[in-house]
């Protein structure tokens, strides 16, 4: 009944969520230490509309090449 489920499978794609996920999230810490303000201060306070965009630019390219890693 279950022939499909790999339990391997499934642990492997948690890790590797998991691993993208944190790779994600130093990344982006990293670009905003190096950059010379806050970027959650600039989009959330001062409502800075072009730096929004941009840091989501940066966000997907951070995405795909982690998930491009991950997938191999």
């Amino acid at each position: 009944m279950l022939e499909w489920f790999n339990p391997v499978a499934l642990l492997n794609s948690l890790i590797y969520s998991l691993l993208g996920v944190a790779v994600f999230w130093v990344s982006f810490i990293i670009i905003d230490l190096l950059t010379p303000y806050a970027l959650w201060h600039e989009i959330v306070k001062e409502r800075n509309l072009p730096l929004a965009i941009l840091a989501a630019a940066m966000c997907l390219g951070i995405s795909i090449i982690v998930a491009a890693a991950i997938h191999g």
